[in-house]
């Protein structure tokens, strides 16, 4: 970023009042919360959260700092406004996967091909020799949820996931969306959302069990050593 487009630091300071501000809004509705899910406690958190990720990037830019800590959520869906007895609903699903294994996948795509057929002409070569066309072969014969159970068995290692419910008064008209199946999707529809995501793994706890771990190879070695030489000792005796 070049000097000129950098924040002045009254932009910096205005955005840490608002985070102050957002602060003690955020507890004003945990301490009148009504319930678990009461809307006004996750209006009050994204406007946290978004405060904080303004104040972060304007700390950054102007004075290349960051904060010492991390609101996590800060794309959090806004309140339910569905309908509240809906009569149909939508499940979204995204899994990702690395293809860590090609040979594998490639083997488990030529099995499948094979039980297709009898003779060993039948099989195709350009799909099950080929990375997308073993994996359209593999998902066009597992279900995904098998698919997910039994990643390492294709050669595949698990990513991000995610899965979102909508709410509609309605269902849709046979292959109205299949062109588009993730656009036009209301955050307000949305009943509940479910991610997994290695993003969300405690990394101080992770720095804390490598230390641990380290530690203790200390004092394996130490005790090795002990008994080395006490072995060297009674061989001396």
């Amino acid at each position: 970023m070049s000097d000129a487009a950098q924040p002045t630091a009254a932009e910096v300071r205005a955005a840490a009042e608002a985070i102050k501000t957002a602060l003690d809004r955020h507890l004003a509705a945990v301490e009148r919360r009504s319930g678990e899910d009461d809307p006004a406690v996750l209006e009050a958190f994204n406007q946290l959260a978004a405060a904080a990720e303004v104040y972060d990037e304007l700390l950054y830019d102007r004075y290349d700092e960051v904060t010492p800590f991390e609101i996590p959520g800060a794309e959090e869906l806004p309140p339910y406004a569905g309908p509240e007895e809906p009569h149909a609903i939508s499940v979204l699903i995204r899994r990702d996967y690395a293809v860590v294994e090609p040979q594998r996948l490639l083997a488990q795509a030529q099995r499948v091909e094979a039980a297709e057929y009898e003779a060993p002409g039948g099989l195709s070569e350009e799909a099950a020799g080929t990375v997308p066309g073993a994996l359209g072969i593999l998902f066009g014969e597992f279900e995904p949820d098998e698919i997910a159970s039994r990643h390492k068995e294709f050669g595949l290692e698990e990513g991000d996931s995610t899965l979102w419910v909508t709410a509609a008064e309605e269902a849709p008209e046979a292959g109205e969306w299949l062109d588009a199946p993730f656009e036009h999707i209301d955050p307000q529809g949305v009943v509940c959302r479910f991610d997994v995501s290695a993003v969300f793994d405690d990394e101080d706890d992770s720095d804390e069990e490598d230390d641990l771990e380290f530690v203790e190879d200390e004092d394996e070695v130490e005790d090795e050593d002990e008994a080395e030489d006490d072995e060297v000792e009674n061989v001396q005796r």
